[in-house]
């Protein structure tokens, strides 16, 4: 870096610089308070559509079973919020009152458009809910393929203690016995496990 001995030396240097790059900097300095605006906004756009997104849910949560009502209410969510935590959730709430219902194809179409988007931490839950229904339209296939999908340590016993119900629905008791004793292995001390154990041992 040139060193200016005289105070005269460094304002003509300032002067020439500017003249040379002061357009530039003026651009960058334009540049990055327009994209510091810009991100604010976004921001801004991202907490009214998130709070917008809360306030459907609690209005879809307000109804009770799995009524027409209840359903129409999850899909304006899904539609108008769709990316957001909300519309799964209002989805998993449809999925279970469904199941309790016994609307297992509401269920299962429900629990399957929620794994296409929910976050990966709690996709097993999901699939253990999806399994469960499967498993109850006698799709033992399908609730198979399902639970190997689940690889995640902190489920591995739920899903063996289920694959183990599968394969006994199927009439595989070896597979379950395996099943279960790999549920144990897990983690798994439950007396029901145990109990589903004792009863291939008869």
């Amino acid at each position: 870096m040139e060193i200016y001995s005289t105070e005269e030396q460094q304002v003509e240097a300032i002067k020439s610089f500017w003249k040379e790059y002061g357009n530039s900097i003026i651009g960058g300095a334009v540049i990055g308070l327009a994209g510091l605006f810009g991100w604010n906004t976004y921001q801004d756009y991202q907490r009214e559509q998130a709070e917008a997104a809360s306030v459907a849910f609690e209005a879809t949560i307000a109804q009770t079973g799995a009524t027409d009502a209840l359903t129409a209410a999850v899909d304006e969510l899904t539609l108008s919020h769709g990316d957001s935590a909300y519309a799964d959730l209002a989805n998993l709430m449809l999925a279970k009152a469904a199941a309790d219902s016994g609307d297992l194809t509401q269920a299962n179409q429900r629990l399957t458009e929620v794994l296409a988007s929910i976050d990966a931490d709690f996709k097993p839950l999901v699939q253990l809910r999806l399994a469960r229904v499967q498993m109850a339209q006698s799709d033992l296939d399908g609730a198979l393929a399902t639970l190997a999908g689940i690889s995640n340590e902190a489920f591995v016993a739920q899903r063996d203690e289920l694959k183990g119900d599968a394969l006994k629905q199927q009439g595989d008791l070896q597979g379950a016995r395996e099943a279960y004793l790999a549920a144990q292995t897990a983690g798994s001390s439950s007396q029901e496990l145990q109990m589903k154990l004792d009863d291939l041992a008869i």
